[in-house]
């Protein structure tokens, strides 16, 4: 099977059914707001399964059941808990995970009366993160997109996108500003980097940052491309109070505005699809990182 089938609840019944027998009388749902690299379904009130939606997201799997356990006794907030570990068969062609729900709402779902308090949630979270122990993390590669490798990778593209914007954007300024971002590089010892901190992955309760979820772009190296969401999510009070909390360099904040810059151009350009909700909102946080 070089397709992965239709998936819907049956596929996951079905697979519930043949390889954790102990769950299949629980309900199945799919859950409200999908991601783009996994379709995730409720199995019961307390289970979450995650089936990757293409090859490119299959390798998230192994890394996040071996790497996940381990990074929680270290974090503030609690991240996915792995339950089980699926394998490919004959309806399925690749690994799946099963994990513990986690409560809350995403920050794209309900923001916050106080965004600098989240900021704030935030960069502490990220800082933790940074300073556990690297020994045996996976280096940035392909099965992160190279989320916490060289900004560089995507030079080509960056450029590309910056030659076809045709006026809806200041093309001048984006070259000036990722020129910037691809003249430095990390160079010290290689932090955890979560890869993808966006609104649909932070969960809230309260008001107050409660968990942090999707590790799939999970890898050890640079942390700038975790700065992103100084642009796509915060602004003013908000982005200040997250960069005030963040021990960072000047250098590693320009390569964030980088990494931004390249993933709101290659959507406002049509150069890469992405989830609608980041396709919808490319403008807007273009406008916020040459603005900055």
């Amino acid at each position: 099977m070089s397709e992965p089938p239709r998936i819907d609840a049956d596929l996951v019944r079905r697979l519930v059914a043949a390889q954790f027998p102990q769950w299949v009388h629980l309900p199945i749902e799919p859950i409200a707001v999908q991601g783009w690299n996994n379709k995730a379904f409720h199995l019961g009130p307390d289970l979450l399964v995650r089936l990757p939606r293409a090859q490119p997201y299959v390798a998230q799997v192994q890394k996040e059941q071996a790497w996940l356990p381990r990074l929680a006794e270290g974090l503030p907030l609690p991240i996915p808990a792995p339950a089980g570990l699926g394998r490919p068969s004959d309806v399925y062609p690749w690994a799946w995970s099963i994990y513990r729900w986690i409560e809350g709402e995403t920050l794209a779902a309900a923001p916050p009366a106080d965004m600098a308090a989240l900021a704030r949630d935030l960069a502490a979270f990220e800082t933790t993160l940074n300073g556990l122990d690297t020994t045996g993390g996976p280096a940035a590669g392909p099965h992160s997109f190279w989320r916490g490798g060289p900004l560089s990778t995507y030079d080509a593209q960056t450029r590309e996108a910056i030659a076809r914007l045709d006026g809806r954007a200041d093309a001048g300024a984006c070259t000036a500003l990722w020129d910037e971002a691809v003249a430095s590089a990390w160079t010290r010892p290689p932090v955890w980097v979560h890869g993808d901190i966006a609104a649909g992955n932070l969960l809230l309760r309260d008001g107050r940052l409660s968990a942090v979820i999707d590790f799939g772009c999970l890898s050890v190296g640079d942390p700038a491309c975790d700065l992103a969401i100084a642009w796509t999510v915060f602004t003013g009070e908000a982005r200040a109070a997250f960069r005030a909390a963040l021990p960072l360099d000047r250098e590693t904040w320009a390569r964030g505005r980088g990494w931004t810059l390249w993933k709101a151009l290659i959507l406002v350009t049509g150069a890469s699809r992405g989830h609608p909700r980041d396709v919808a909102n490319a403008g807007r946080v273009l406008s916020e990182v040459l603005a900055d």
